[in-house]
């Protein structure tokens, strides 16, 4: 039934990745009138792969949506080192060592999540697709915003959850006050032919202030590539795709056949990303009637890998927050950011520290990195030796994933009523 205690019950979000849709499905269960715009003409299915870790899979499971998710796993069966020749030299059966996962972390691919999440929304939640914000005009009662197909609307409250580049904070925050931090590194994504016959398994190549993630979720499954440089500035067009396939090529050209041959698909791939690895701080993340949710306000980097933890978490306390109280913005706002403030510092602290212990800045920390992750694996009871040597590592992650107690909103939840008991 209807909560008709509910003050600015109309809310637009610009976005339907992970973060929008995650929103919506609690503003759906608060009672909230939710519209969703996405620039795409469908929902995005590719992606690479991401992890929910610590808090954000209890929001999972308070979501009921936890078991699916589990279900959808990569299943991830291992990882090895490869050298510049392609040939194997170190092999791991533990995927979950590197991926720095707990037992009760999942890996699942982008695409998959972002279905699970539609599916749980789309018959509550309008969505818009093929469309997106041209402007938007705030007063003390509402946002008027117009969208690119020249309609106009009035919403009570928008929600900025449409990534690093949001378009929606930069009409409605002022710039100065927000900054997207380069981090020294770029990063491409993209799928190619499994060249390599990865049955899920993933291989590794490090090289000076480089390294390539290859990997497949399956035997008949193309294989997702990640790969990753340090450049301190590159200029180039957003829109020129070509142009930043001749980017990753330039820097990726002399490593070898085995990344060369990841490099003679670049050009046939039809879901090429690329963009420089950055963080999203913002001053405030509420500006009036508008409110910043995921990337679009504390983008942690992909090296991080709490993107989606992050996004996950900050909609459940969004959400939460504005049906405590009743919809008043202002309050609710004030409280999201208060309680997200720890949590996003302590995840971006975590993908500067992740940058720093991955990549290999010289000559001689890639060999001492090789050489001795290649005995260690030789070692009896390899695994445990290997976790023991990452136990810092690991432990910074786990202290981020779980770096926020999440309060408890049920109480908010709309009552149904049973038709039975009527």
């Amino acid at each position: 039934m209807m909560n008709n205690d509910l003050n600015n019950r109309n809310i637009l979000i610009s976005g339907a990745s992970i973060a929008s849709p995650a929103l919506a499905y609690w503003l759906n269960q608060y009672g909230f009138n939710v519209t969703v715009v996405e620039k795409a003409p469908e929902l995005r299915k590719g992606g690479y792969r991401i992890d929910l870790r610590g808090v954000a899979t209890d929001v999972a499971q308070r979501m009921g949506i936890l078991n699916q998710v589990k279900e959808l796993n990569t299943a991830m069966r291992g990882s090895s080192m490869i050298n510049a020749d392609g040939k194997r030299y170190a092999d791991l059966n533990d995927p979950n060592i590197f991926g720095m996962r707990q037992d009760g972390d999942v890996e699942i691919m982008r695409g998959e999540l972002s279905g699970i999440l539609y599916a749980e929304t789309k018959d509550q939640t309008e969505y818009i697709f093929d469309n997106s914000v041209t402007t938007l005009t705030q007063t003390n009662e509402c946002v008027t915003v117009t969208f690119k197909n020249g309609e106009q609307r009035e919403f009570d409250l928008v929600v900025a959850a449409d990534g690093l580049r949001s378009n929606v904070r930069g009409l409605a925050f002022d710039q100065e006050k927000i900054s997207v931090n380069h981090l020294g590194y770029f990063v491409s994504v993209f799928t190619i032919p499994n060249y390599f016959n990865l049955d899920h398994w993933e291989l590794n190549y490090p090289a000076v202030d480089k390294i390539v993630n290859i990997y497949s979720t399956g035997k008949n499954r193309e294989a997702k590539v990640l790969l990753m440089f340090a450049a301190i500035t590159i200029e180039y067009d957003h829109r020129d795709v070509a142009q930043q396939k001749q980017i990753v090529i330039d820097h990726f050209k002399d490593e070898g056949p085995a990344i060369s041959k990841i490099l003679d698909a670049i050009h046939d791939t039809t879901d090429f990303y690329f963009d420089a690895i950055s963080q999203v701080k913002a001053e405030n993340l509420s500006n009036g009637r508008v409110v910043l949710l995921g990337d679009a306000g504390y983008c942690p980097s992909p090296a991080s890998g709490q993107g989606s933890s992050l996004a996950f978490v900050g909609a459940y306390i969004l959400a939460g927050e504005l049906a405590a109280s009743y919809g008043n913005h202002q309050a609710a706002f004030a409280n999201y950011e208060s309680q997200m403030r720890w949590f996003v510092k302590a995840n971006q602290q975590l993908g500067v520290t992740v940058l720093k212990d991955m990549v290999p800045k010289s000559k001689k920390q890639l060999w001492l990195q090789t050489t001795m992750l290649r005995l260690m694996l030789k070692l009896p009871g390899k695994e445990k030796i290997l976790k023991n040597f990452l136990k810092e590592m690991q432990r910074s992650v786990d202290e981020a994933a779980n770096a926020i107690e999440l309060k408890n909103y049920d109480h908010h939840k709309l009552q149904t009523i049973n038709s039975d008991q009527v």
